[in-house]
């Protein structure tokens, strides 16, 4: 990961130091299992009690092996008496140690995003909280459409994300599969109930069929949701990208002291956050199509994975994990215009034809299309809401129809659109 947009907690995890101390923690929780089993000497683990990870070592001996775990293997067991070094590597093939090492850092990864996660719902419920009672301009097909609670464009992002956070929770309890079985997964040397053992140890589920490589739909899901998961920062990111423009103008985001949004033009507030976040989904986005394409392997195995894997998914989490904290700061120091959106509302006075046209329609047994002419006519001469209003007064009486004037005013019809918020917000949290 570039240093812009890097994460230390995530890089520290896919360091290779880090990856290390996870190989050796999988090789010790399978020397503990045949200790159990009678397969080595008992007290063969506690030898390795002082082993140390030695990166510029293992660099060192691969130079000559041209494969890492020989390196790390060797780089452990040179620092052990031959005696119990020779129970290292027992019995497994390099995938096993790998992969279930693997899921160790996966692990670690998915609880970074799912905390960051939970920062970005806090943050969306307090916005929502605060704008449930606002009275905004819908829009169609980038139109006026008819009002809305603002609130709903905060909570129709924050029902995504919840979505999102139950994918996680499934990720960490069912996805996460460790392996000890040998060679094209055959249990050549060792046998399931060591492999249950270490994985036990180890807090993993057993991956009921290992081909030698752990099945890779697994890692193809974790990067779909991640995926899902950007596109709903983007969804948000767009849209307070539209409501930033000039011409709109109904938020925008947060503005340092000494911050500069243009090299020659003083006056300019960009959204460069949400630009920023709109940009970056795009490459996590771009990780599905190499998750997917290395779920298919040559007959038991391959490393064609294994490359793509060490470049994807330190980028994959570092960016979701940079991305929800950045999108999170962003939803918090938004500004938001509450007089400006209120004012659109009635600039487009017009845009409340939708509720009369249905008072009307409730209290008068007449054609549906009569009713929509005349609201559209009153609607089309008018310049401002109180016109608006006193045309549809105009045509109703002039047409003998019923109406019921405590309704039809502009505080009533407003009232109207956020009636029913409570009820759909109430419904999300149940």
């Amino acid at each position: 990961m570039i240093s812009r947009y890097e994460v230390e907690e995530v890089s520290k995890i896919w360091s290779e130091d880090f990856r290390f101390k996870k190989l050796l923690e999988v090789e010790l929780a399978l020397l503990q299992s045949l200790e159990k089993k009678g397969r080595i000497p008992a007290g063969t683990t506690a030898h390795f009690g002082n082993v140390q990870i030695r990166p510029e070592r293992i660099k060192e001996i691969e130079e000559t092996t041209r494969h890492d775990v020989i390196a790390f293997c060797t780089s452990v067991t040179e620092q052990v008496n031959p005696e119990h070094a020779r129970y290292f590597h027992f019995g497994v093939t390099s995938s096993d140690v790998l992969d279930t090492a693997l899921s160790l850092q996966l692990r670690d990864s998915l609880h970074l995003v799912k905390s960051s996660l939970e920062g970005m719902l806090q943050a969306l419920d307090e916005r929502i909280e605060e704008t449930k009672n606002l009275l905004c301009m819908g829009r169609s097909h980038g139109m006026s459409a008819e009002p809305m609670v603002f609130a709903q464009k905060f909570l129709s992002i924050r029902v995504e994300l919840a979505r999102r956070l139950i994918d996680y929770d499934h990720l960490l309890a069912h996805e996460l599969t460790g392996q000890i079985s040998g060679a094209v997964g055959n249990y050549t040397v060792l046998d399931p109930e060591i492999e249950s053992l270490t994985l036990a140890t180890l807090g993993l589920k057993v991956e009921p069929v290992s081909t030698q490589v752990i099945p890779r739909d697994h890692l193809a899901l974790m990067v779909s949701i991640g995926a899902l998961t950007a596109v709903a920062l983007e969804r948000l990111a767009v849209e307070i990208r539209h409501l930033h423009h000039s011409d709109i103008g109904e938020v925008h985001e947060g503005f340092a002291k000494g911050q500069k949004g243009s090299s020659t033009m003083p006056h300019k507030k960009n959204p460069i956050s949400s630009e920023n976040i709109t940009g970056l989904s795009r490459m996590v986005r771009a990780h599905v199509g190499v998750a997917l394409e290395n779920t298919v392997l040559w007959h038991e195995r391959d490393i064609s994975h294994s490359s793509s894997e060490r470049l994807f998914l330190p980028d994959h989490f570092g960016l979701l994990v940079y991305m929800l904290r950045r999108m999170t700061s962003t939803v918090k120091n938004l500004e938001i215009h509450r007089e400006k959106i209120e004012a659109k509302v009635d600039q487009h006075f017009a845009t409340l034809s939708s509720a009369i046209l249905h008072q009307l329609i409730e209290l008068n047994p007449v054609p549906r299309e009569e009713l929509y002419a005349l609201v559209q006519a009153a609607s089309f001469q008018a310049k401002n809401l109180d016109e608006f209003l006193k045309g549809i007064e105009s045509g109703v009486i002039k047409a003998g129809l019923k109406w019921d004037s405590t309704k039809l005013n502009s505080a009533q019809i407003k009232k109207s659109y956020l009636s029913n918020f409570e009820t759909v917000l109430k419904r999300t949290q149940a």
